[in-house]
């Protein structure tokens, strides 16, 4: 397995080791906790010398997202490496039904990777826990209250980037990773944050189980590729808007 020069993963080798831990744990472990027959990371010289110490060798850890998105075949004729990130993104997005356009930028892709899980996730949320979610965002008209009006103002909040969008991927990709792993990301957030989070860990989790319903029918690859392209994509908005998460620490 060789690591391919790739500029839509390569941020990855300007995070801290401890920021890389979630994406190495679902890259080495499948959803029962079990550690993954096929990966390559926990064999390698590089995990016995330097272990938890991920950002010492972050070209492996990109080189197994390009690998379990690729063919075996193939990747066996092109020398052992595997398919540029933005091929595993896009076809994650197509697995899950995602509308994106192919020549956006990488951030937009997984961000509309974020937008369906979230819009999934409302078309399944009760009235009750609609007004729970509108009053924890700040919005009061109830005219507003419904699964479109709010996915609106999701997307506006998506679209505008930093730090706000910062914390609602935080959000979606917390209430994945509790659906997937049973285990959510390790952060300190503020009391908005927090209760936003628990209003909406149930409807994603919802959501992302019927994806993977399909995904155990489609194929085994989809079950490494789908969540590490989530968590890369949380791992990009933090470096992306770093001067204005340091309150809100991933671990």
């Amino acid at each position: 397995m060789a690591y391919r020069t790739d500029r839509d993963i390569e941020f990855i080798g300007n995070l801290p080791s401890e920021n890389l831990a979630d994406l190495v744990y679902v890259l080495t472990h499948d959803t029962d906790g079990e550690k993954r027959w096929t990966e390559e990371i926990t064999e390698s010289g590089y995990y016995k010398q330097y272990g938890a110490d991920y950002h010492e060798y972050w070209p492996l850890i990109a080189a197994e997202i390009q690998a379990f998105g690729a063919n075996t075949l193939a990747t066996m004729f092109r020398g052992g490496q595997g398919v540029p990130y933005r091929e595993v993104a896009t076809d994650v997005c197509d697995k899950l039904k995602v509308n994106y356009n192919k020549s956006s930028s990488i951030e937009m892709i997984e961000t509309n990777m974020l937008m369906k899980i979230l819009s999934d996730a409302l078309e399944k949320m009760s009235q009750k826990e609609l007004n729970e979610l509108a009053e924890s965002i700040g919005v009061k008209q109830k005219s507003l209250i419904t699964p479109e009006a709010l996915m609106g103002t999701f997307q506006a909040i998506f679209r505008a980037g930093g730090f706000k969008s910062y914390q609602l991927t935080l959000i979606v990709v917390n209430g994945v990773m509790k659906a997937l792993l049973g285990r959510g990301l390790s952060f300190a957030g503020n009391a908005a944050l927090t209760r936003t989070m628990s209003i909406l860990t149930g409807p994603i989790g919802w959501a992302i189980t019927g994806i993977w319903t399909a995904v155990d029918i489609a194929g085994p690859a989809y079950r490494v590729t789908i969540p590490a392209v989530i968590q890369v994509a949380v791992l990009r908005q933090k470096y992306l808007y770093e001067d204005a998460t340091k309150d809100v620490e991933i671990a």
